[in-house]
């Protein structure tokens, strides 16, 4: 159990590390984000866009921005040919939990920002934003999860670039219909309290997907 957790820190400072030397996801995040708020600032003109359409398009901003960045997660490291050195070095778990936790920073900090330009740019007005929040994170959680899992699979593939979007966004769909309904309620001012039913289906799917990722990646990374 040490040496997992010890082998999970030494992979997220890792991505730390090389993230910070390159740059390269999170400006790919950001640009992405920034690019799709203003075509559609620009496209909406003078009108003000319903706050229930621009839900749906936080959320597809925020999937297509972690799509077209996370899908490296695993592909870098066979580029650079240090697959080889992770296997031997690393409890096979640690990798994935690693690159997990890095995976999902990137992702609250991109959303957060999103958020921010939604705001002020779009004036997407949100009437409860504790409960917002809470299912933000949500959302945010189980699309990284199927993502970064997603990665692990199609780094193995040979049409890595096509295969990446076909294969994540079948098993998106439950999240995303589930977390665009809820934010959507609680821009609008729903309670809470009323949406437990949607925090339970959240959960026990980002509990599903976790524990079913954790069990193929096992055979995924040492095949």
């Amino acid at each position: 159990m040490n040496d997992f957790f010890q082998n999970t820190v030494e992979i997220f400072k890792k991505e730390l590390k090389s993230e910070f030397r390159t740059k390269y996801v999170l400006n790919s995040l950001l640009m992405f984000v920034l690019i799709c708020v203003s075509v559609i600032r620009f496209a909406a003109g003078d009108e003000k866009i319903d706050n229930e359409i621009l839900t749906g398009l936080f959320w597809v901003t925020i999937f297509f921005a972690s799509v077209s960045s996370l899908a490296r997660t695993f592909i870098k490291e066979q580029d650079k040919e240090t697959s080889i050195a992770l296997k031997l070095t690393s409890v096979v778990d640690s990798v994935y939990s690693g690159k997990l936790i890095f995976n999902l920073i990137l992702s609250y900090v991109t959303g957060l920002i999103s958020l921010i330009l939604f705001v002020l740019i779009m004036n997407y007005e949100i009437k409860n934003f504790s409960g917002f929040m809470l299912f933000f994170f949500l959302g945010n959680t189980g699309l990284v999860i199927i993502l970064t899992s997603i990665a692990s699979i199609v780094s193995k593939a040979n049409n890595k670039g096509t295969l990446y979007p076909v294969l994540a966004f079948p098993v998106l769909i439950p999240l995303l219909v589930s977390i665009i309904h809820a934010t959507k309620l609680t821009a609008e001012g729903a309670e809470t309290f009323s949406l437990y039913e949607e925090v339970i289906i959240i959960l026990c799917y980002i509990i599903v997907v976790l524990t079913a990722s954790l069990m193929l990646f096992k055979f995924i990374w040492e095949d």
